[in-house]
């Protein structure tokens, strides 16, 4: 939920097209209207950039909001434990992901994936972390530690920030500083809080932290399906022998249940597929920023199910702990914002120059 590479690989075409004989110069209309002014009687252009913005959104909190409420399914999948929910989720993702390729005529596009070495190889290591990041989220859940996995993904802006120290050698602004070193300071409090480190917590970090960085280096050359479908595919071997030997030694539950336990497993495919493909068409109306603040509507609505429905207990140690870490996250956005306003001002001054140049 922290890093967002363009899910399509989309790009827009930077090549001017050649004027059509007799056509007004290239920038006006004919009219004699300078092409990017407002023009009367065309009321719907500004009303379908605002129409795709909303659109971006609303896929936005879609995704986010159906990754915040995952607690709630895996509670209704008992008696379930992570191995299982975990094995069907990767079998059964599969299979629907092969549905939508077959839908989209995609089927090319996974082959040139495959036989790709360098796309196979980085879809791999991905299968691998996310493989680590939902074993744990699953367990954390199913066993009474909703609040501190919810607490992973709040912490996980901050391990992308890292990432960007240790592995890309960026160097950080002032308030990033500050809010990485809040940060240690808040699990800290929550190791003393919980009388242990909350390995969840950070496991789900540093595991989804990674995860983005990896799919960051496939960027454009796999879209979201496609590379969902690849790293299905390298799990499924290993998820299809764990379901048959939790069979094979009778504690699967995906048959001893009733038929309502059994499609509710199997329905874990559309439950997985379906928040990235929102994830997908809102990360292509929307700029990073955006997707940035949205991206904490996950962690919260899964914080307020721990409370509200699982009735976990918070401690005035632990209240302490998550507030030290929205401080950092708080700082975090700010920055974030005030880089953007100050990079969208730079962009406006040089294309007000360029202008001036010409």
């Amino acid at each position: 939920m922290g890093l967002v590479p363009n899910p399509d690989g989309s790009v827009s075409s930077a090549v001017p097209t050649a004027p059509t004989p007799g056509a007004a110069p290239s920038g006006v209309t004919g009219s004699g209207i300078p092409a990017g002014a407002p023009q009367a009687g065309k009321p719907g252009a500004p009303k379908a950039v605002d129409k795709e913005t909303t659109a971006g959104i609303l896929f936005g909190i879609g995704a986010y909001g159906l990754w915040g409420l995952l607690p709630l399914y895996f509670f209704v999948l008992q008696p379930a434990g992570a191995v299982e929910i975990v094995a069907n989720r990767v079998v059964w993702s599969l299979i629907f992901c092969a549905l939508l390729i077959t839908v989209t005529r995609a089927w090319r596009v996974l082959g040139d994936a495959l036989r790709n070495r360098a796309i196979l190889g980085t879809l791999a290591l991905a299968a691998g972390l996310i493989a680590v990041n939902w074993l744990t989220y699953t367990y954390g859940v199913t066993t009474g530690q909703a609040v501190e996995a919810s607490l992973g993904y709040f912490i996980n802006p901050l391990v992308s920030v890292l990432l960007g120290v240790f592995v890309l050698k960026e160097t950080l602004r002032p308030l990033q500083w500050a809010a990485v070193v809040i940060g240690f300071i808040a699990v800290g409090v929550l190791t003393v809080s919980y009388g242990k480190l909350p390995w969840i917590a950070l496991t789900l970090a540093v595991s989804f932290g990674l995860y983005g960085f990896v799919k960051k280096r496939v960027g454009p050359r796999a879209d979201a399906i496609t590379s969902l479908t690849v790293e299905t595919i390298v799990l499924t071997p290993l998820a299809a022998a764990t379901m048959i030997f939790l069979a094979a030694s009778g504690t699967a539950s995906l048959t001893t249940h009733g038929p309502g336990h059994f499609w509710l497993l199997l329905a874990s495919g559309v439950i997985t597929a379906v928040p990235l493909v929102f994830f997908g068409a809102s990360a292509r109306r929307l700029p990073m920023t955006t997707i940035g603040l949205l991206q904490y509507f996950a962690p919260v609505l899964q914080f307020i199910v721990a409370l509200v429905v699982f009735r976990e207990a918070m401690t005035l140690e632990r209240w302490i702990g998550f507030g030290v870490v929205w401080l950092a996250l708080l700082m975090l956005t700010v920055d974030m914002l005030a880089a953007t306003r100050k990079s969208s001002a730079a962009k406006r001054l040089a294309r007000r120059e360029a202008r001036t140049d010409t």
